[in-house]
């Protein structure tokens, strides 16, 4: 394996980008089932709408509950892939004070991505035929999925790049 690892660093690399990404998946979904099922669980009958997010379809897609579940579970899940990036999978030294403001750049577009997008895509899922109780379960993994498509090259060449 060692040997393997050597012969393909770049693979190796992205392969332990999306392992430890894990830990920010669980970190994602966990505060994503709380605030849907406790935290704001009372504001679910609430319609939201602002800008790009529009979260109007309660029994779809919470409303309020909704949005604020999405968009505290992207935050937890990015502060927590931040350290794990940084110190495990690129082992970058590049400089905290220089790193963290391209991150928060990154973790902005992310959150406010994965904020406005889990309606439209549990309102596709619903539409699709799927349960309403699963439906905010799969649009978290599709937010999982863009945000790895966004953020390892980002990561990798922009934000933490091995100097």
């Amino acid at each position: 394996m060692k040997q393997w690892i050597r012969n393909h660093p770049d693979l190796w690399q992205f392969i332990l980008f999306n392992l430890l990404s894990n830990c920010a998946t669980v970190t994602n979904f966990v505060v994503m089932w709380l605030c849907t099922r406790f935290l704001f669980a009372s504001l679910a009958d609430r319609p939201f709408s602002f800008l790009v997010f529009h979260y109007t379809q309660v029994e779809r897609d919470l409303g309020l509950c909704g949005f604020l579940s999405f968009l505290t579970a992207t935050a937890a899940a990015q502060t927590v892939n931040f350290f794990v990036q940084k110190n495990w999978v690129f082992r970058s030294n590049a400089r905290f004070r220089q790193a963290v403001p391209k991150y928060i750049l990154l973790a902005l577009v992310l959150v406010v991505l994965s904020a406005a997008m889990p309606a439209y895509s549990q309102a596709f899922f619903i539409g699709a035929g799927v349960a309403p109780g699963i439906a905010p379960t799969l649009a978290t993994v599709v937010n999982v999925l863009l945000q790895i498509v966004i953020s390892y090259p980002a990561m990798k060449f922009w934000i933490m790049p091995q100097t």
